[in-house]
């Protein structure tokens, strides 16, 4: 049998909360307890709730999604509502003597594993022995099993044989951030649901809430700092305003998220930006120093200035900005209008490299230096691998732009056809509307990345892209679930198919 100690050490968690013994973390105090108070995931919780409503209630369930996203908390809500005395709407009523138990982790027909550390085969079959008895109390045994892709080789196939017959009474929640590490034979016996990243406004109007409930004073410049620095997951969001709201002895403001974060202010980054793009390398180096001796991450200030250099960009190609105040965005402008757009695209790509190469350095400081001295040199060629792709008003500027463009080649060992003479793939046009779309819907990261790429379609459900600029940064950015699936999405829309995206690198 399935040590209770051993796999359901958040249940015992719960007990402590009931009690009122220690201290409980925010995000856990507001975890959500119905659908109804899940943010951002309405496409699955409608669903979910629907299947509960008609008794059509699947045996396995896959659910996959970034971090914070709230894939534990729903299974958790599916496992109370399936077995729940009283549901109402699809949801648990979270009061009948069921829901209570589950909530407080006395229930032990509601199993939580966690594959990280329980990922061996004696586990699994733990849980093949366990199937075969009946629930003591619920209706349904659940065993949710977080995290699953951690499992062994043969944790996964004794697995796959108590999910090919489950009993009646058992029902499966899987969850992963990584399902291309599931087994083919596993993923086609779940209902797999994705779980997308939330967006800022949702995370903010959560984070209002909390505040509003826990009497925590927060301006609305550092609530949006919280949720942008959170990257769509509501529990990054929440730990970093305990983190605020831990030293708090007055309003919470930017400076004071950035400053907990060890991100340097925004002060810091423009004049670093400044110099860089005036090509003042000891003003630049002045202010590394600074950030240095105030021992800021650099890491973290690195990525900071490559956002902030990617928001020029898109200043000078859109006029528009969301996260910035007036003063912000006026010295914002005077960087675009003091360089041009190929310029920007340069620093962006140098910097982007730097920041892997510094993440394997034991001389961080060192190559964060010379680094920012190499940035700010002329460069008055455009990259090998880099090719701008822009519009030509002026007829003058086609044939150097062409020329340009020319200078982009596949790698000798490999040539990528035209997309309209492989597998009877449509004009090599398409490519390019994808990358316009891309950058209409405002994703100018990614837009990044793809400028200069070509693509080509290796069967009837993949095409496969070579970037331009041969960097770890920009293919690990692109292959990010909610940026792959942007991608996969347009390609579908031109191709008028499905099809999945691959990057050869």
């Amino acid at each position: 049998m399935l040590s209770i100690e051993r796999l359901r050490p958040y249940h015992f968690c719960c007990i402590k909360d009931v009690i009122g013994v220690g201290y409980t973390a925010l995000y856990r105090k507001f975890r959500p307890m119905t659908f109804g108070e899940m943010v951002g995931q309405e496409h699955i919780t409608k669903t979910l709730k629907n299947q509960i409503m008609a008794n059509r209630v699947g045996h396995a369930y896959l659910f996959n999604g970034g971090r914070g996203t709230g894939k534990t908390s729903s299974a958790k809500i599916l496992a109370r509502a399936i077995n729940c005395l009283n549901p109402k709407d699809g949801e648990p009523c979270n009061e009948c003597e069921i829901c209570k138990a589950a909530i407080n982790g006395s229930l032990t027909d509601i199993v939580e594993m966690d594959a990280a550390s329980n990922n061996g085969v004696e586990d699994v079959r733990s849980i093949r022995e366990e199937v075969n008895f009946l629930p003591t109390k619920a209706k349904y045994r659940v065993y949710i099993i977080d995290e699953v892709h951690m499992l062994s080789t043969g944790a996964f196939n004794a697995l796959l044989k108590t999910l090919e017959e489950p009993p009646e009474h058992v029902k499966f929640i899987l969850a992963t951030t990584e399902p291309q590490k599931l087994p083919a034979t596993i993923l086609s016996r779940c209902q797999r649901f994705d779980f997308k990243r939330i967006s800022t406004q949702d995370i903010i109007k959560r984070l209002e809430i909390i505040c509003k409930e826990s009497n925590i004073q927060i301006s609305k410049e550092a609530l949006e700092l919280i949720a942008i620095l959170s990257e769509g997951a509501m529990r990054d969001a929440i730990s970093i305003l305990e983190r605020c709201a831990a030293e708090q002895t007055e309003e919470i403001n930017e400076d004071k998220v950035r400053d907990l974060v060890g991100i340097p202010k925004i002060t810091y980054i423009n004049k670093l930006a400044k110099g860089i793009i005036n090509k003042e390398p000891e003003e630049a180096i002045n202010i590394v120093n600074t950030i240095l001796e105030e021992g800021k991450d650099i890491d973290n200030f690195l990525w900071e200035l490559i956002k902030y250099i990617k928001d020029i960009l898109v200043y000078k190609s859109t006029s528009k900005l969301e996260i910035y105040n007036q003063e912000e965005i006026k010295n914002i402008k005077e960087l675009a209008d003091s360089t041009d757009k190929e310029r920007l695209l340069r620093l962006i790509y140098e910097l982007s490299e730097l920041a892997n190469n510094i993440k394997w350095s034991s001389q961080k400081a060192i190559m964060f230096e010379a680094g920012i001295i190499k940035a700010c040199m002329e460069v008055n060629v455009v990259p090998q691998n880099v090719v701008v792709q822009e519009q030509v008003v002026n007829r003058k500027q086609i044939a150097p732009v062409q020329k340009q463009e020319n200078i982009a080649v596949a790698p000798k060992e490999r040539k990528i056809e035209p997309q309209n003479q492989r597998n009877g793939a449509p004009s090599a046009s398409y490519w390019n509307n994808v990358i316009n779309k891309v950058k209409q819907s405002g994703k100018m990261a990614i837009y990044v990345n793809l400028i200069g790429s070509k693509a080509s379609q290796l069967n009837d459900m993949t095409v496969e892209v070579e970037l331009a600029n041969k960097n770890d940064f920009g293919r690990e950015m692109l292959e990010k679930y909610e940026n792959k699936a942007l991608v996969e999405k347009f390609v579908s829309e031109e191709m008028r198919k499905s099809y999945a995206f691959k990057i050869y690198y």
